[in-house]
């Protein structure tokens, strides 16, 4: 029976002292594991893209241009109608890169956003883009020479807009980015507070009265 005792008793001594074992006080939780040297940690943010080299895209059509960016690693991409007429680029085949958001040459991140002015392969690239009609002051802007539908679109979808044709054909206007204003009712700098907007217009190629 002594014997017995001794051993178990030996036995319990040598779980109980091997090198390095702290039992705790009795019932504590175990102590977490520490990272490896080479795990990642809570605060270790995931590495951004690996920047790349922007080309040159003005003069390109604007399909050749999106099929150069991609192989350049780019992916967001988008394009705005550099005549400031609103329109959409529905065939980028029709139209050709005049202008471009991040300069040539810069080495950014692949992530980042890419924007391309173009214009219709027809047309000439401006000197300078038209921007874009801006209301947030609360006073109107100076439509004339942009589009209709570039004004309508910085207009609140609330206000009561009436376009009419300055030619003396009296057409309807349909295509809102074919025709250009020639005239605006209230003027600019005029504070809108929900005034209704007219605007006098013609088709783009035509002179204004």
């Amino acid at each position: 029976m002594m014997a017995v005792v001794a051993s178990t008793v030996l036995a319990g001594c040598l779980t109980a002292c091997e090198p390095g074992a702290d039992p705790g006080p009795a019932g504590s939780p175990a102590a977490p594991a520490s990272p490896s040297a080479g795990g990642a940690t809570a605060g270790d943010k995931p590495a951004g893209k690996a920047p790349a080299t922007v080309p040159d895209f003005v003069g390109m059509g604007l399909q050749s241009a999106q099929d150069t960016a991609q192989e350049a690693g780019f992916h967001v991409l988008t394009s705005h109608d550099a005549l400031g007429r609103d329109r959409m680029q529905v065939l980028d085949r029709n139209w050709k890169v005049c202008g471009q958001s991040v300069a040539a040459g810069r080495s950014v991140p692949t992530d980042t956003p890419l924007d391309f002015g173009a214009v219709k392969l027809e047309e000439s690239c401006p000197a300078k883009e038209r921007p874009s009609p801006d209301t947030a002051s609360g006073r109107m802007p100076d439509f004339k020479g942009g589009s209709v539908k570039a004004a309508r679109a910085a207009l609140d979808s609330g206000t009561s807009l009436t376009v009419k044709d300055v030619s003396g054909q009296d057409r309807w206007v349909l295509v809102e980015s074919n025709w250009q204003v020639c005239a605006q009712d209230p003027a600019a700098g005029t504070e809108i507070k929900g005034r209704p907007v007219e605007l006098r217009a013609v088709k783009y190629g035509e002179s204004c009265p």
